[in-house]
């Protein structure tokens, strides 16, 4: 019996480190969504505390499930200062599903799996600490069959 839990156990880990290893850079920000729908309000964030002027080239990486209901995603990223003051605010939305409403990725362990551009060379001049924020911003709350979403720095 203990060997099947231990088993259980090492299983889940490696599960759970698998769906936050991402080949192409450092996760900044990570929430996997247990129950598959995210609020409208529930804010993706991390404070980031700067030492020295820093740049960084960032993407965000998401897992939609098969139920999507929409063919793209909508979403705003914001940096704030540490008066919460913002800094850097800007809306995207990103295509998911080409004009006959098939998915431009492939499935992938339950998934579809996105990497978008968000900013290159967003620079932090002064040392502090900044909050990076994730914001949904589609029109229906909530939103169903998303996995996972990350803020990854190249």
């Amino acid at each position: 019996m203990k060997r099947i839990l231990l088993f259980l156990v090492l299983s889940g880990l490696f599960g759970f480190s698998a769906c936050h290893s991402h080949r192409d850079g450092k996760v900044l920000i990570s929430r996997v969504f247990p129950t598959s729908s995210w609020e409208r309000f529930d804010y993706v964030e991390k404070a980031i505390e700067i030492t020295k002027p820093t740049s960084y080239d960032l993407d965000l990486s998401v897992v939609f499930g098969p139920d999507y209901p929409f063919d793209y995603f909508a979403m705003s990223f914001a940096v704030f200062d540490d008066e919460d003051r913002p800094l850097r605010a800007r809306n995207y939305q990103f295509s998911l599903k080409d004009h006959d409403g098939i998915w431009k990725s492939e499935l992938s362990e339950g998934g579809y799996h996105f990497t978008f551009p968000i900013n290159n060379e967003l620079t932090l001049t002064e040392p502090g600490q900044y909050k990076f924020q994730i914001e949904n911003r589609m029109p229906i709350t909530p939103l169903l069959d998303i996995k996972e979403i990350a803020l990854i720095e190249k």
